[in-house]
């Protein structure tokens, strides 16, 4: 990699969350395939049960809404699946190929639109979180992989 692609912010970090409920549906393997697909490299990868503290921190900006509760509950409700990811443009590519965060509003072909659920539940089941910015990335990034938080702002 050039020193120009990492200076110009268009190669970057992002992270991924695959939910509890794209975990529980084995479709890990589907929201990880279509992230490679598109070209970008996975550089760290792990299960796990979040706790409720690295959750409360991860959703630090939320916690005064009114679905905060409710996320909380659902993103600890069982293991999910955390990724770094890099490439050119990434967190917006990312972004893309996740979808809208409603599930029936994500766009056919989107992670979210093609495999999302909506259907009455405290929590949109939408199957993935992606990174909304570069700053995000790398605050997220260092929450849930703090071995790779100094390689995330050099990237």
């Amino acid at each position: 990699m050039s020193a120009h692609e990492r200076t110009d912010g268009s190669h970057e970090r992002t992270l991924v969350l695959v939910k509890p409920d794209g975990y529980r549906r084995g479709l890990t393997g589907e929201v990880l395939r279509r992230i490679e697909s598109k070209g970008y490299k996975l550089v760290g990868l792990k299960v796990q049960q979040a706790s409720e503290e690295l959750l409360q921190e991860h959703y630090h900006e939320h916690r005064h809404r009114h679905f905060y509760p409710a996320l909380i509950e659902f993103m600890s409700s069982g293991p999910l699946v955390a990724a770094v990811v890099e490439g050119t443009r990434v967190v917006d590519g990312v972004r893309r190929l996740i979808g809208s965060t409603d599930p029936t509003d994500a766009e056919p072909g989107t992670i979210r639109g093609d495999l999302g659920r909506a259907w009455g539940r405290a929590t949109a089941e939408n199957i993935v979180h992606g990174s909304d910015s570069p700053h995000s990335a790398q605050r997220e990034i260092a929450l849930w992989f703090p071995e790779l938080a100094e390689d995330a702002m050099h990237a």
